[in-house]
């Protein structure tokens, strides 16, 4: 009966630990602000490839999407939102930029 009464109580014990983990594992990946901070992240990427694909890239771009998934993975929600929003914003303004200009003539003094 001790027998008994012992593994069942460390069957108890296993459960509601294993189920303490999994709770935090499932409210970890559920956070609606991770993900949509994720979701912003993502757009900002796929921004950054369509100017990518007209030569519109603009520089710092890449930089502000690596940053905001960096705080992403800290938990900085709002440095992230904001750092994505703003690559996001510089990949669509860098893409309206180049398909502008694709046709701008240029001085034959200013070609280099």
């Amino acid at each position: 009966m001790r027998k008994y009464i012992s593994v069942l109580a460390l069957a108890v014990a296993l459960s509601v630990s294993a189920g303490g983990v999994l709770a935090g594992e499932k409210a970890k990946a559920v956070d609606p602000k991770a993900a949509e901070v994720s979701k912003m992240i993502s757009a900002a990427d796929a921004a950054r490839k369509k100017a990518a694909t007209v030569e519109g890239e603009w520089r710092d771009t890449g930089k502000f999407i690596k940053q905001a998934k960096k705080a992403l993975e800290g938990g900085d929600y709002d440095k992230a939102m904001k750092l994505a929003k703003k690559a996001k914003t510089e990949g669509e303004l860098g893409y309206a930029q180049a398909v502008a200009q694709k046709e701008l003539k240029m001085p034959a003094y200013l070609k280099y």
